[in-house]
């Protein structure tokens, strides 16, 4: 889709980079690991910062990231930096709080994304922007399950198969209002209730936020075998 046809939002973007990723055994946080000659989250950040419509990104960093300053994108004037957190709600509200002081607004629209998801398609983020355009709570890119779904119980059996039509995977960007997104994670923290993402803040609070299918290969790098899969997938394209 060309800038010239699209005719969502304008929009902010928060990306929580302060995640170490035990689970990629790498020598560095994974966002940092390399994919194409860059790093993850270099490819990440593109995602977004030449579309037309984006007013101002923030990206959450741990404290004394020794790997941010090296890259070429952080002297970037449309990027600025937030402290992240301990758990991903810290860091997207210390996000938050930074996109009101380049002047975000309560009805603006905020993205949340991975740092380690690069692989988002432009199409697959002006179909978000344009179906929640003027949805009155906003929601997230997701897809529905394909494989048989199973519940198991504390000795490692299977104690049912789940009904997998009702059953979609998460995934980012999430959308939702600058100020809805923060006073429901505020009050999710001073609860002390678990938020794995930010839909499930906005559904603690009380909002049923909207599933838009995206993109089956918007994938999160968890394990050494998914930046492998990247890898094999992006040879020769990029």
């Amino acid at each position: 889709m060309s800038d010239a046809s699209y005719q969502g939002p304008a929009f902010w973007v928060v990306i929580p980079a302060a995640g170490i990723g035990t689970r990629m055994r790498a020598d560095r946080p994974k966002q940092y690991l390399e994919l194409a000659g860059r790093t993850l989250l270099e490819h990440t950040l593109d995602c977004f910062l030449d579309h037309p419509a984006l007013k101002g990104l923030v990206v959450c960093l741990a404290a004394d990231d020794p790997y941010w300053p090296r890259l070429r994108c952080a002297t970037d004037p449309r990027i600025q930096v937030a402290d992240g957190g301990e758990q991903r709600a810290d860091s997207v509200l210390s996000g938050l709080l930074r996109l009101a002081e380049r002047g975000a607004r309560e009805d603006d629209w905020v993205l949340v994304h991975d740092a380690a998801r690069p692989n988002l398609s432009r199409f697959d983020l002006d179909h978000l922007l344009m179906e929640l355009a003027d949805d009155p709570v906003g929601g997230l890119l997701a897809v529905p399950a394909r494989d048989t779904l199973k519940r198991a119980g504390a000795d490692g059996r299977v104690r049912e198969t789940v009904d997998r039509a009702v059953i979609w995977q998460a995934f980012t960007p999430q959308m939702f209002r600058h100020g809805a997104l923060h006073r429901a994670l505020a009050d999710a923290l001073v609860a002390d209730v678990a938020i794995t993402d930010e839909a499930s803040a906005l559904e603690w609070a009380g909002q049923s936020p909207r599933l838009v299918e995206g993109r089956a290969d918007n994938l999160k790098v968890t394990r050494p075998e998914d930046l492998d899969w990247l890898r094999q997938r992006w040879a020769g394209k990029r």
